[in-house]
């Protein structure tokens, strides 16, 4: 008997769990598991304000595919098209022709990519929280215009430098906000040139309140601590135009920012339009609560999805209800699937996916966090260890456990890093404007 090949479409929380599982679960007579995804690593995305804010290295928010599913053969490249039809997908490497990897049972997971509106400006200045990229580009760019308004003595530039935008009053935007105010009125201790109050610090969120996922009052106390910290809140507000840096937003304020950063939401990955397989209104690959792909009443034999990808009903919610797209619950529906998958694979019924969930945590900054886990709610301190708990232990792998942890405890004695250093996002500028001096005649000198 030949072992069936399982193809795993990205490697975010569904992918590198499932691949995982697969990999420890079944004999390497019974199946083959593997993995296409472009970048050679995991992002543990609830780790991104942290990595922003220089609480951990951001190479610690990442996992190593090859290190981590060492049973797996990894692909270095984007599925291009799917043809489930054919059981066949097309893959391009991240160089060379594209192949075709033919597979018995495919799990779909690119995942989800930001939700952008058709903002004037948008697209140009607008600034992502989604990769490990776009968190150090952000705490690089924030400590960049702390060092632009230190040295200008033009007030308009300066207020410029100093106005922080963020859009999208969810958890990535209120933790990403919270955590890079934190970290710039640390740096401002190597600023003298510089006050707090010269900064702003606007959130613009288009609903009433912030983080959905609890409850109302936590919600206001989170806008309150947020008050406290003098930061602009601007809730029922949306942002209408940022070109060339001027914002406007729906309440009819206007000024310039150097800074907008964008959280307002995700959609699921556009990869998903390359495929034959069924999908819902929003774009999401539609399931049954066993994780197998549906058209319809049927079933689609061999193909799988769960994530923020997937239209997964919820079976501890009203009829009617889809598993919010947290990792939460990507991480317990990458197990069920890669067990369901075995149990498939070796004749057995598959089993419904079913967590009720467990509630949220959200970092403020340091020593500052929300939390409603169970019904128990916490504030401050204890919400703050509770958040980081959680997520340390849910980060893949003791490696990087234990280097978060390190990280974590070096800061209670050690200064934290607030150094821009933003000739990595164009580092070879400096060298192609030395050689095009000296490729000019008379620029020539002896070595």
């Amino acid at each position: 008997m030949n072992p069936q090949r399982i193809l795993v479409v990205g490697a975010g929380h569904v992918g590198l769990y499932a691949a995982l599982r697969l990999s420890k679960k079944l004999r390497s007579r019974e199946a083959e598991v593997i993995v296409v995804d472009p970048q050679p690593h995991m992002t543990y995305q609830p780790f991104l304000p942290e990595a922003a804010a220089g609480n951990i290295s951001p190479r610690h928010a990442v996992v190593p595919l090859r290190r981590e599913l060492r049973r797996c053969t990894i692909v270095a490249g984007t599925v291009t098209r799917v043809e489930h039809a054919r059981k066949t997908a097309t893959v391009q490497p991240i160089i060379g022709p594209a192949r075709e990897i033919a597979y018995d049972h495919i799990v779909v997971a690119p995942g989800s990519v930001s939700r952008t509106l058709p903002i004037p400006g948008l697209a140009e200045r607008g600034i992502g929280f989604k990769t490990i990229g776009e968190a150090i580009f952000l705490r690089n760019h924030v400590l960049d215009r702390l060092d632009v308004a230190a040295a200008t003595t033009d007030p308009d530039t300066r207020r410029c430098a100093l106005t922080f935008v963020f859009v999208g009053g969810g958890y990535a935007g209120i933790e990403a906000l919270a955590e890079m105010e934190d970290m710039a009125r640390d740096a401002l201790k190597y600023y003298p040139e510089l006050k707090a109050d010269d900064m702003r610090w606007v959130l613009v969120e288009a609903t009433l309140r912030v983080l959905p996922e609890v409850d109302r009052d936590m919600g206001a106390y989170t806008v309150a601590q947020l008050l406290k910290r003098k930061m602009d809140i601007r809730l029922e507000t949306r942002l209408e135009s940022c070109v060339d840096g001027l914002v406007r937003l729906s309440d009819g304020d206007s000024f310039r920012a150097d800074t907008i950063v964008w959280t307002a939401g995700v959609k699921p990955s556009p990869m998903l339009a390359r495929t034959d397989l069924p999908r819902d209104e929003r774009g999401r690959v539609t399931c049954v609560p066993t994780l197998q792909v549906v058209d319809g009443e049927q079933i689609v034999e061999g193909a799988w999805s769960a994530g923020d990808c997937a239209a997964v009903p919820d079976l501890t919610g009203p009829p009617g209800t889809y598993c919010s797209p947290s990792a939460q619950h990507a991480v317990r529906q990458a197990t069920r699937m890669a067990d369901n998958i075995r149990a498939v694979i070796r004749g057995r019924v598959p089993v419904d996916y079913k967590h009720k969930h467990a509630g949220s945590v959200a970092s403020l900054g340091l020593h500052k966090g929300v939390a409603q886990v169970y019904g128990i709610k916490l504030t401050g301190l204890p919400a703050w260890f509770m958040h980081r708990t959680y997520h340390m232990s849910r980060i893949p792998s003791l490696n990087r456990k234990v280097r978060v942890v390190v990280d974590w405890s070096l800061a209670f004695f050690l200064r934290r890093e607030v150094v821009a250093l933003g000739q990595l996002h164009d580092p070879r500028e400096e060298f192609v404007e030395a050689s095009a001096a000296g490729s000019r005649p008379g620029d020539h000198r002896p070595v």
